[in-house]
């Protein structure tokens, strides 16, 4: 007897394509959330970017207001906030607001790293040792969101009460031990920073304390799919899914020729960036299918929360279509 399938999510970067508009995406991650919601995917997250001119998420509590707006039971969250670039109070008050607006709905993933390059967080005005204190505040922000601040005369409002839901997210041992402490459940970035993955899953179902949040340890592992009717179309978009990868973390804002992606993709730089990738599921609606329930054995996860990888809106829908008719997510 097969094991059951794990439910599946999915991560939106709000991709900005070659050929479109920072609207173009935004309006792209309304249709992904609402085909979501119809095809019965477990909640649709977003993830905090800076200065990357191929991710329209950078102001996630406001992009996830939007889609909220435009559907109509799914939920929705950040995957994650990176928690040093602002205060506890004020996403409190971001993520109080969205679930007094849609109750039930929303969720907030945590992160401690910037999600940017030195110069951006630089303009965020964040303090560089703000990681340090990322503990510190995730337990703030908690309280914060509860019945009781921890800040004297302080309160969250709207916020106090509301008890949105609290993931802490990573690619290291650092956040596994954290979460298994706190007891909240555990999202790994294993969609573009696979390393660790088996060692922090481990670590925090052996660490594992029981919270009023959560009673038994929850892991949420990432992973890219690029899918499609046929293994060679899926070979294809890849190729380009890669080089595109390539171009959004080593352009920072420059359009690079085919020539020069070329060379760059071979490059020991590009080489680097196309091993993030190393758990994606690539091929037809059967074989990704089968690779996620691999994956899902491999990770030890309970949810896999899925990166459509795509060359373009249309094809970024299909894939949400196609994996769904194969992997019959919720069911």
């Amino acid at each position: 007897m097969t094991a059951p399938r794990v439910p599946l999510s999915i991560l939106d970067l709000a991709i900005v394509g070659r050929d479109d508009t920072v609207s173009e995406a935004l309006n792209a991650s309304v249709a992904v959330a609402q085909a979501a919601e119809e095809r019965g995917y477990r909640r649709v997250w977003y993830a905090e970017h800076h200065s990357m001119s191929s991710i329209a998420s950078a102001a996630t509590a406001v992009l996830i207001a939007h889609v909220a707006a435009h559907t109509d039971r799914i939920p929705l969250g950040s995957g994650g906030i990176m928690l040093p670039n602002h205060s506890p109070l004020t996403i409190a008050e971001q993520f109080g607001t969205l679930a007094s607006l849609h109750p039930g709905r929303i969720e907030l993933g945590l992160g401690r790293a910037p999600g940017s390059d030195e110069a951006t967080v630089r303009a965020l005005r964040r303090d560089f040792g703000a990681a340090a204190s990322f503990p510190r505040d995730v337990l703030e922000l908690q309280a914060y969101l509860s019945d009781e601040s921890i800040v004297a005369g302080v309160t969250a409002v709207p916020g106090e009460g509301t008890h949105v839901p609290i993931t802490i997210l990573g690619s290291s041992l650092y956040g596994a031990q954290l979460a298994a402490e706190l007891g909240l459940p555990y999202g790994f970035a294993s969609h573009f920073a696979p390393a660790e993955l088996q060692n922090a899953v481990a670590l925090y179902r052996r660490s594992f304390t029981p919270s009023a949040q959560l009673d038994r340890p929850s892991v949420l592992a990432g992973v890219n799919v690029v899918i499609a009717p046929t293994d060679e179309e899926a070979t294809t978009m890849f190729e380009r899914v890669k080089r595109s990868r390539v171009a959004s973390f080593l352009g920072r804002g420059h359009r690079f020729t085919e020539e020069e992606l070329d060379q760059l993709v071979v490059s020991p730089q590009g080489h680097q960036i196309t091993g993030m990738m190393r758990h994606t599921a690539v091929g037809t609606p059967q074989t990704v299918r089968d690779q996620l329930d691999d994956f899902a054995h491999y990770a030890d996860a309970d949810e896999l929360i899925v990166v459509h990888n795509a060359t373009s809106i249309d094809s970024r829908l299909q894939s949400v279509h196609l994996l769904a008719d194969a992997y019959a997510p919720g069911e």
